[in-house]
């Protein structure tokens, strides 16, 4: 079950919440991007970035002089999905299906060789699946310069909108359109660099890549 503290606690809309941590699974590993909330020198700060998860660690990377992974407060993570617009007969009921997560927590810096590169593969294959095994992996030169940070999905939240609009009674008689437009994400074809110096098909990983976000 998901955590019931105080900020992932729902006060509007609380029949759209999940609680299970199955459902806070399946919206971050359908993601591509996070979006990371931090505060820097007493100011907000939203930055989006690249993550990747194994287990109930989220880990998010950097250069190590990104002010933002920097920090050692309170941070919090959100990842949404919109998965269609719903047009209503009122403008008041307009409103969009989605799937959402957020996540509250002190990140740590990973320090330990073998969990640095857990977490960086676990971001790279978030992005690209079967990238790691097929590209150079980082010199020490290059982890030297990159900041990797675990941030534990103890305390998080799930909301999720399905389904067509919810007008109000009087207005269903209304000669007003009503209904979803649904949003599909979709990859192009692979365009392959022009600096390649040698012909090298493109692997199937990545031109077989399902559609993100589902």
């Amino acid at each position: 079950m998901l955590s019931t503290t105080s900020r992932t606690t729902l006060n509007r809309s609380k029949e759209r919440g999940r609680t299970s941590r199955d459902d806070l699974y399946a919206v971050l590993d359908a993601g591509l991007i996070c979006h990371l909330g931090v505060v820097v020198d007493g100011a907000p700060r939203v930055v989006p970035t690249g993550y990747g998860r194994v287990g109930d660690t989220l880990y998010l990377h950097g250069s190590t002089g990104s002010v933002s992974l920097r920090g050692t407060g309170e941070v919090c993570v959100t990842v949404t999905h919109v998965d269609g617009v719903v047009l209503a007969r009122s403008v008041f009921n307009h409103s969009m299906n989605y799937r959402s997560a957020m996540i509250y927590g002190r990140p740590r810096l990973v320090l330990d060789e073998d969990e640095r590169l857990a977490g960086l593969r676990a971001i790279t294959e978030q992005l690209a699946p079967g990238q790691w095994d097929a590209a150079r992996t980082p010199t020490r030169k290059e982890l030297a310069a990159t900041a990797v940070v675990a941030l534990s999905l103890t305390e998080a939240s799930v909301k999720v909108r399905q389904g067509p609009p919810s007008d109000e009674p009087e207005d269903y008689a209304l000669p007003v359109w009503a209904g979803v437009l649904p949003l599909r994400l979709s990859w192009g074809a692979p365009e392959t660099d022009p600096a390649m110096t040698s012909e090298v098909e493109v692997p199937e990983h990545v031109s077989s890549r399902p559609a993100p976000g589902r």
